[in-house]
């Protein structure tokens, strides 16, 4: 019996490191995080100057400033980008799976006054708006991926 625990544990261990030297050898000329080498982009160092902060006024931004594609464009759109972080998403077909910076992105260019719970989509009336939101962010090219 205590032999064939004794083979049974050399077999393990043989097998760990085949599987290892195997690894090894098959990555030797691949970076080890491809995924993190292609994300990563130098990032200039912003010096800060005492600057006296501000309160901005609650004003809803004009659609004019902004860089609005033809509906014929918007129907390409497959994924969104967040223009602060980099994050990319596929454009939500209903509110209630849309990421959380896709909702913040709809108030702050003041297509939503708030965002909602899964309890206010309940109304039509709200419904309806939010699905208009979305179509009209998708519209915006500052949000293109």
């Amino acid at each position: 019996m205590e032999t064939l625990l004794i083979g049974i544990t050399i077999l393990f261990v043989v097998y760990v490191a085949y599987i290892l030297l195997t690894a090894t050898f098959a990555n030797k000329g691949q970076p080890t995080h491809p995924q993190q080498a292609k994300s990563q982009a130098p990032v200039a160092e912003k010096e800060e100057s005492p600057v006296a902060e501000v309160e901005p006024a609650a004003e809803k931004p004009v659609e004019s400033q902004q860089e609005v594609a033809t509906a014929e464009e918007a129907e390409k759109v497959k994924t969104l980008k967040n223009p602060e972080t980099g994050e990319t998403a596929a454009v939500p077909t209903n509110y209630r799976f849309a990421k959380r910076w896709i909702k913040e992105a709809l108030v702050k260019e003041g297509l939503l006054d708030k965002i909602y719970n899964n309890t206010d989509l309940k109304d039509e009336k709200n419904n309806q708006k939010v699905k208009e939101a979305l179509e009209k962010l998708k519209q915006m090219k500052k949000y293109w991926a």
